[in-house]
């Protein structure tokens, strides 16, 4: 047993090793300060979700996909929202090609591994339906004809929260899609200073070599559904938290049984990267909020509460028992 345990852990160790490098090499050189945020991408990247970034223009959320999608060796597409954005715009659609006398079908951006949907909140509800039913199914249905969406996909959505002008903010249904929620926020002064000096860092986010293939990646996956322990405590533990946010006073609608999922997906990918071989409390706790916060709704007479606070607080209220 002893033996079986070892290779496991040596096994776990390889996998994670072109991660840890991604992680650190962009945090130390291309995105200094967002280390939280490039740790989040990746906890979504592995455990098969999809990223919201939600943050005021010029803080790095464009920076950061492009980053992720050179540094993981990754095909990159993008889609700019606007009004008058098409569903065919994101899917593609047939053309009619003369000289073969049929119609050929033309692959719209989605089809990539990594897809930034900038300022989603700026398309039309029918065009953020045709994408986030993409999300969700991993596949685009065209004239009757389906087509697999590639192996690793995953969407970074950005919007701002301020600026409500011409913008179709998401329903709590389509937020849902998302795995994890959250922002860039300003980098520490001195940080920021050196950032001023030395100007825009997109030209060198372009020059980001592959740190790792994608059979590497394939492969992390892979290790963390096979070897990261979810115990039937834990279970508990997110059954009643979610329990808790449902009959919530000030809550009108708590965390769905999709929510509960993604939570402990979650928590499980955050536990491969912390080097473990199982899920803890802390794994839970820490992921709660950007997992759960976009999937409660408040009572009218609360919606200026910060939602975060609010899952934070109910924390407290639940003993963790893993005796």
């Amino acid at each position: 047993m002893k033996l079986h345990c070892d290779n496991r852990t040596q096994m776990n160790s390889d996998a994670r090793k072109p991660i840890h490098h991604v992680i650190d090499t962009l945090a130390e050189h291309y995105l200094k300060g967002k280390v939280k945020t490039i740790k989040l991408a990746m906890t979504t990247l592995l455990a098969g979700g999809h990223l919201l970034l939600e943050d005021i223009p010029g803080l790095g959320k464009t920076t950061l996909a492009l980053a992720l999608a050179n540094a993981l060796g990754l095909s990159f597409g993008r889609i700019q929202c606007t009004s008058d954005l098409l569903p065919s715009d994101i899917t593609g659609l047939s053309i009619y090609d003369r000289n073969q006398n049929q119609f050929n079908f033309v692959p719209g951006p989605i089809f990539n591994n990594l897809v930034l949907a900038d300022e989603i909140n700026r398309a039309m509800p029918k065009t953020q339906s045709a994408l986030l039913e993409a999300m969700e199914e991993r596949r685009v249905t065209v004239e009757g004809k389906t087509y697999p969406l590639p192996d690793p996909f995953m969407v970074i959505a950005t919007q701002n929260p301020i600026e409500q002008v011409g913008t179709y903010p998401l329903p709590e249904s389509q937020l849902d899609r998302f795995l994890i929620t959250t922002g860039i926020g300003y980098p520490p002064e001195e940080m920021e200073k050196a950032i001023i000096m030395t100007g825009s860092i997109r030209d060198g986010i372009r020059d980001i070599g592959s740190l790792l293939s994608r059979d590497q990646l394939l492969i992390a996956k892979e290790a963390l559904q096979k070897e990261v322990y979810l115990s039937e405590k834990i279970v508990e533990y997110i059954y009643r938290i979610a329990t808790a946010t449902r009959n919530h006073k000030l809550l009108l609608a708590g965390v769905s049984t999709r929510g509960a999922i993604s939570l402990a997906e979650a928590a499980r990918a955050k536990a491969f990267l912390a080097n473990r071989d199982h899920v803890i409390p802390e794994d839970v706790k820490h992921l709660l909020g950007p997992v759960c916060a976009h999937r409660i709704i408040t009572k009218p007479e609360h919606d200026t509460l910060d939602r975060k606070e609010v899952l934070q607080s109910l924390l407290d209220t639940i003993p963790v028992t893993l005796a």
